[in-house]
């Protein structure tokens, strides 16, 4: 049996080889999922995730031919089809932080010093971190968490939930002002180092 080797480039050009190759998208999931999955888990934990990871790439091979090709990255529009997918489990996604609040948050980290300084940071600010992500709006924690766990820029997040780039930015503006008071108007990142 003789196997194609994956189609190689940008995601624009991978879409548009599925449209006669459908094999060809395998490599957006292979590119994407683990991505995906890590900030579905951060934000529902990882029960949920690799359904809605395979639920997202699902929709995505569906609405493919319907992909603007102007944009060479896929990363937002799988962002915005997961972001879409993960509001039916808003209820779940408070929850989570509720008890986040009362439970130190596991954080991925590469060495064990760097473990031991998050652990250690994430133990004194994630009870008030969890509160602060419940409380605050779905639409203000989508772009928040987009942003800071999805590595997303100010742009991708826009394309990702369709919205202005100025949408983006004052709903952004806000969820930092409200967490960061909720922390007491300082970062617990810097703590000991002030």
């Amino acid at each position: 049996m003789i196997t194609q080797p994956a189609i190689q480039g940008a995601d624009a050009e991978l879409i548009s080889a599925s449209w006669s190759q459908p094999e060809a998208f395998a490599e957006l999931f292979d590119r994407y999922s683990a991505m995906l999955y890590r900030y579905v888990s951060k934000r529902l934990g990882p029960e949920p995730a690799e359904d809605l990871v395979g639920e997202t790439f699902l929709v995505a091979f569906s609405r493919r031919k319907s992909y603007d090709l102007g944009y060479p990255d896929a990363r937002p529009w799988l962002f915005g089809i997961l972001t879409k997918l993960m509001a039916r489990h808003h209820r779940t996604e408070a929850a989570r932080y509720r008890a986040l609040r009362r439970a130190p948050i596991d954080l991925d980290v590469e060495s064990p010093a760097d473990r031991v300084a998050a652990g250690a940071t994430a133990r004194a600010a994630g009870p008030a971190l969890a509160g602060a992500l419940a409380a605050l709006p779905a639409k203000d924690r989508d772009v928040l968490l987009l942003i800071a766990w999805g590595d997303l820029t100010y742009e991708e997040a826009a394309q990702a939930l369709d919205i202005p780039i100025g949408t983006v930015r004052s709903r952004l503006n806000r969820g930092r002002r409200k967490v960061r008071a909720a922390l007491g108007d300082t970062n617990p990142m810097l703590r000991g180092q002030e």
